[in-house]
């Protein structure tokens, strides 16, 4: 085994801990905000008698009260001591410690220097009986409580987070404190098992989970962040990758293997062997269940190409508008990876150029900045409510006053046989390919020793030329096509196996004479990569679907549009059990995926790819019908995949047309 990796270390930071990452430099000196503020740290009484580590950095003009700014986090609010402070001279804080907010860290129950036991995702009780009951909204409530009577605050409390802090910034919403005003749950974790993270439709996201699982529970500690190292005898058993992740993560194979590696060590990890179907253990943790009666305003935002929680910014906006229709709720949506709007979003993303309105600047200042400002410290006009969304391709804002709501047209573009897409051409004939769990696709391009962020919007021609992908392209178009909603995928599939994987992609063909200036290219990737952009098959989206789930991923829809949270007490989800293929029987494979908002230009082409494997960022499919998790590689089988074309069964993929 090798020492966990400095490597290992930065990717860790830079995916989940935007709050602590900024390529950008401030106008606010370190000085200053040592000369304005003070930080003292404190272990704050939970209802329960447990305590939570709480860093408070608080103005010392104490002439005027103050507004409160709340990051509640799993990932550690270090550094830890009196003398070591935040970065608050940052662009992430600047504007916020340039008005004088007291800003607050705190590591959630169990974690870090906080007391009490962690639990992943902490179901939300809805009707708390007493003391005893705790779960992170109640932890949130006192946290708030003691907060306005121990500081100089103006009893205005805000609370945001990104990703897993995403999570707690939605749980603030539930607690019900008056004192909270706004919220900001950006990129939340939301469903862990449809969408978010840990699985996309049942399918398991190993390339991310599997090291994540162990960096969680065993680094994520406080001498990880005060030294940026661990003890050296401290091994990982996750570090398996040596040349690239593709051969390595194929050598191991299975998930099985994966577990024996990290044995009984990490406790999320075995939690989720012991539920492989989406059952009550995994609805009782989506949160889009419960975000009735949520009283202060709410900013969801989300990143277009987040390759980790871009399922969970439209799951929670949709979940509050649905159950909480009096909530003050504005949606955001940018073109950009997992909270890279906080992080240093340039204008780009790889090879794709957005613009500057896209850089995280125009994000803190136009957005985020104001929309905390009115709601706590009373400064400006009140946000424009609704969705500000950006239009990729066209690459400007649009502003929504109604909300994001689907006022598109779905409009079916079928799968041809002789891989044409478009108006429907039926067939008898079908479009069919072998997938090889030994020879899976691969989700990039080029080899990586990482799940790099511009995948989302990486070149796809690789994918193209394989045997095992099927692909489908309209005509150069006559005039641009705008989407602005949901995608779906319906595919009529046969096969010759009893599970298989159905993974669809969504691509804008640029240009065979398409080439960015100068200037831009300097902005990008493409001098440092060497790209070809004529002809660049951008990805806009994909998803996958495990076949054996194909008609289990619906949401509960009386849960989810309760608006009475009485009626989610003690709520019994349904066990959504799996159904095996029957070989060679047409069988319909619907695919949603996350929202798009993207205009195919005059003279691009559209173009939808068809796949069984996406490795190793999704786990291999036996194409056995079997409990994967404890699956043999002695299982495993090639499957003949078969798209059906027919009239009675015909294959096509639902685009959201704007008015």
């Amino acid at each position: 085994m090798k020492n966990i990796s400095k490597k290992f270390c930065i990717i860790i930071l830079l995916s989940f801990f935007p709050v602590i990452y900024s390529y950008c430099q401030s106008t606010i000196s370190k000085e200053w905000v040592k000369q304005h503020y003070v930080k003292r740290e404190v272990m704050i009484p939970m209802r329960d008698g447990i305590r939570l580590f709480t860093s408070i950095y608080e103005p010392k003009d104490h002439t005027k009260r103050h507004p409160i700014l709340l990051y509640r986090t799993c990932y550690s609010c270090s550094p830890y001591g009196p003398g070591r402070w935040e970065s608050l001279e940052r662009p992430t804080w600047s504007c916020y410690t340039s008005d004088e907010y007291i800003i607050v860290f705190q590591d959630v129950r169990g974690k870090n220097m906080s007391e009490g036991v962690f639990e992943d995702l902490r179901p939300f009780i809805v009707d708390k009986k007493d003391s005893t009951q705790i779960d992170e909204s109640s932890d949130t409530y006192d946290t708030v409580d003691w907060l306005i009577n121990n500081t100089n605050s103006n009893e205005r409390v805000g609370v945001f987070g990104i990703s897993y802090p995403g999570f707690y910034a939605t749980m603030a919403g539930l607690c019900g404190h008056p004192a909270i005003k706004a919220i900001s749950p950006q990129a939340p974790v939301t469903d862990w098992y449809r969408g978010d993270d840990v699985h996309h439709n049942g399918a398991l996201f190993i390339l991310d989970m599997f090291p994540y699982s162990f960096w969680f529970e065993h680094v994520n500690k406080p001498s990880f962040w005060e030294t940026y190292s661990i003890n050296p005898s401290q091994t990982d058993p996750t570090d398996i990758i040596h040349t690239d992740a593709y051969n390595d993560y194929l050598k191991l194979g299975c998930v099985r293997k994966m577990t024996h590696l990290l044995g009984d060590s990490c406790k999320f990890w075995n939690d989720m062997l012991s539920h492989p179907d989406l059952d009550q253990w995994w609805e009782e943790r989506n949160v889009a269940y419960y975000c009735q009666n949520i009283k202060p305003a709410v900013m969801v935002v989300g990143g277009l190409f987040d390759a980790e929680d871009c399922y969970g910014a439209f799951t929670t906006y949709r979940a509050i508008r649905s159950q909480s229709p009096q909530t003050e709720l504005y949606l955001v949506e940018g073109p950009w990876s997992h909270g890279e709007w906080s992080r240093g979003a340039g204008g780009s993303l790889g090879d794709i150029w957005f613009g500057d309105d896209a850089n995280m600047y125009y994000y803190i200042n136009n957005i985020e900045y104001p929309f905390f400002s009115y709601y706590l410290n009373e400064k400006g006009d009140k946000p424009l409510s609704g969705a500000r969304v950006f239009q990729t391709g066209e690459n400007r804002w649009k502003y929504y006053p109604q909300g994001w709501i689907d006022t598109s047209h779905p409009t079916a573009f079928y799968l041809q046989y002789d891989g044409g897409l478009g108006k429907a051409e039926y067939s008898d004939l079908s479009t069919s390919y072998i997938s090889d769990p030994f020879h899976p696709v691969p989700f990039i391009g080029e080899p990586t020793t990482n799940r790099p962020t511009t995948y989302m919007t990486s070149d796809q021609r690789f994918a193209s030329s394989r045997p095992d992908v099927a692909t489908f392209l309209t005509d150069r178009l006559e005039s641009p096509v705008v989407l602005d909603g949901p995608v779906e995928a319906e595919l009529e599939v046969k096969i010759d196996q009893s599970d298989c994987d159905f993974i669809v992609k969504l691509i804008d063909v640029f240009p065979d004479d398409f080439e960015y200036s100068n200037e831009i290219r300097q902005k990008t990737s493409i001098i440092e990569k060497n790209t070809i952009m004529a002809g660049y098959q951008m990805l806009v989206r994909w998803e996958v679907m495990r076949g054996k789930y194909r008609n289990c991923m619906e949401l509960d829809s009386i849960a989810f549009n309760t608006q009475s949270s009485s009626e989610m007490n003690g709520y019994k989800f349904q066990t959504r059990k799996p159904e095996p293929f029957v070989p060679g029987t047409p069988t319909k494979i619907k695919i949603k995926m996350p929202d798009v908002a993207h205009t195919f230009l005059l003279g691009h082409r559209i173009m939808v790819q068809v796949q069984s494997s996406c490795f190793p960022l999704i786990d291999l499919n036996p194409q056995t019908f079997c409990n994967i998790y404890n699956c043999n590689p002695n299982k495993f089988r090639s499957c003949k995949v078969e798209i059906l074309h027919s009239k009675e069964h015909p294959s096509r993929i639902w685009l959201p047309i704007a008015d």
